[in-house]
């Protein structure tokens, strides 16, 4: 497994988990739960854009791993 797949692969796991994370905030109704899940959001949010830009600079890098 190529380095970039396991970005790619570590990207889509995070993004698994985000949706996770909106389902149960969506579900809370106790406020301070509401604002922990918020805070993961905006937490796992700031790792996702660098993950993107990671895999945006290998992509450059290495153009055979383009579209992989």
């Amino acid at each position: 497994m190529t380095v970039i797949s396991k970005v790619k692969q570590t990207l889509a796991g995070l993004q698994s988990a985000q949706a996770t994370l909106k389902l149960y905030e969506a579900q809370s109704q106790n406020e301070e739960t509401i604002r922990v899940y918020q805070e993961m959001l905006d937490t796992t949010d700031g790792i996702v854009k660098d993950l993107e830009n990671r895999i945006k600079a290998l992509e450059y890098e290495e153009p055979q791993y383009k579209g992989l």
